[in-house]
């Protein structure tokens, strides 16, 4: 039976199956990718960046399409999937114009030598492991920055979205990057573990489960090559003070319900002091319950499926298991009638560390909201997690908010705003929320040489 298929989540019904390659394809993949390293590299970095250009210009052109695809595979609501392809498009856009310059030498000023000079250089094939819940903007994260510098690119996609994978490919080749820089896999998690192996692979990149991570650097570790991870998190946002609640919990149910919750970096725990609490879990409350569920190609939909029913039934199942160990459920958590894989977004509260739901990461339309009664007890609390992607702090005194946000353990603070990703910023975590980052000037040097040449009189 096929791995990879476009399984409506809308309805549950296969729309599509697609076959695994075989090892020797597999195989077959990694040479043509190997020999394209060469040609690539070889390449100006000018005409590169015109073909990653001629890629943001072709997202733009097919943006209707693209997005229909990933509405389709894994439930993204129509205006989110238009945003995600315009994101996605602004990524390249950004490589393509200032990756060049990035990618400039350095000379440094280390006497005595004539000179001292870093240039960087690309590594070889990468294989990058992406996952279904932001197709577009996944990929290009990884691939955009790569393909600029001159690696050449084996994409694993999630197995749920292989339709939006193989659409991704004929855009990137359609723009002009030749046929085997950018290979789209589909493999099996076993044989990813041999392309990672394999001698002419120089590094790879995930995005995904703690469990995939961890296995994925493994067998980065066990050959000597270099990966970059960014995993789970369970992000905070906590609140200091407001002259408009209502408005508060408007921000942070939109922000907990994007994609249904299905975001690495949403704001999954909600941190309000003792005088907000009761009113804030009041009006989010009214948010979740007022958010329109329904299917995700209809243009007043808030709220689409989950990405499966499997994923549906595994959220709803945190939410009863935290029920049932002490917490208070004011809405939701029960799936919705029918055929799909919906929910009714849920609120939670009282949720204690004793409990699974205090260490787990709910990958879903549920928030849940934590009282405390000092500044110090809401660090504590948002620090108190295995993850550090993501953390937000919203206040209208500006200073006090910079002061907790420079207290939390995360690799992306934001001050009244939460989970903001432009192509120039910085994206990446601590923790068990992986490692390396992406994005801006440090996603193009994670795979890059940097290459030292330093001349001496003889």
């Amino acid at each position: 039976m096929s791995k990879y298929a476009t399984i409506d989540p809308t309805t549950g019904r296969t729309e599509r199956q697609f076959d695994t390659l075989d090892d020797g394809g597999v195989r077959d993949a990694i040479a043509r990718s190997a020999a394209a390293y060469s040609r690539w590299r070889a390449t100006d970095v000018a005409d590169r960046a015109r073909a990653i250009a001629a890629t943001a210009d072709l997202y733009d052109a097919r943006q209707d399409e693209l997005a229909a695809s990933i509405t389709k595979e894994m439930g993204k609501p129509r205006k989110e999937a238009l945003g995600e392809v315009q994101l996605a498009a602004a990524i390249y856009r950004w490589y393509a114009e200032h990756g060049p310059e990035l990618l400039a030498r350095d000379e440094l000023d280390v006497p005595p030598a004539l000179e001292s000079v870093v240039t960087y250089e690309p590594i070889g094939p990468l294989v990058g492991v992406m996952p279904w819940n932001y197709p577009y903007y996944q990929v290009a994260r990884f691939a955009a920055p790569n393909l600029v510098l001159g690696n050449t690119v084996l994409l694993k996609h999630a197995s749920i979205c292989p339709a939006s994978a193989l659409l991704m490919e004929e855009v990137l080749h359609a723009a002009g990057v030749p046929a085997d820089a950018y290979v789209n896999l589909f493999a099996t998690s076993d044989q990813v573990a041999d392309v990672i192996a394999d001698p002419a692979v120089r590094g790879v990149s995930l995005t995904g489960s703690e469990a995939a991570g961890a296995a994925v650097a493994r067998t980065a570790a066990d050959n000597l090559k270099k990966s970059v991870l960014e995993l789970g998190g369970s992000d905070a946002l906590i609140l200091l003070d407001t002259d408009d609640l209502a408005r508060s919990a408007r921000i942070a149910a939109r922000a907990r319900l994007s994609n249904c919750g299905q975001a690495c970096n949403s704001p999954k725990r909600m941190i309000v002091p003792g005088e907000y609490y009761d009113e804030f879990v009041a009006a989010l409350v009214r948010e979740f319950d007022a958010a329109v569920v329904g299917d995700p190609s209809d243009d007043g939909t808030q709220v689409g499926p989950l990405s499966s029913v499997d994923a549906r039934d595994g959220v709803v199942k945190q939410v009863r298991r935290a029920v049932e160990q002490g917490a208070t459920l004011h809405t939701g958590g029960e799936p919705l009638a029918g055929e799909g894989a919906f929910m009714k977004p849920a609120v939670l509260t009282g949720v204690t560390s004793d409990m699974d739901a205090y260490r787990e990461e709910i990958f879903g339309p549920v928030g849940v909201v934590y009282r405390v009664d000092s500044v110090d007890e809401a660090v504590a609390l948002a620090n108190d997690t295995t993850f550090g992607l993501s953390a937000s702090v919203w206040g209208r005194d500006l200073d006090a908010a910079r002061a907790v946000a420079d207290r939390l353990d995360v690799g992306m603070a934001y001050v009244n705003e939460h989970g903001t990703t432009l192509p120039g910023l910085p994206f990446g975590g601590v923790k068990r929320s992986g490692y390396g980052r992406e994005l801006g000037k440090w996603g193009i040097h994670e795979f890059a040489n940097a290459k030292l040449r330093r001349t001496s009189e003889r």
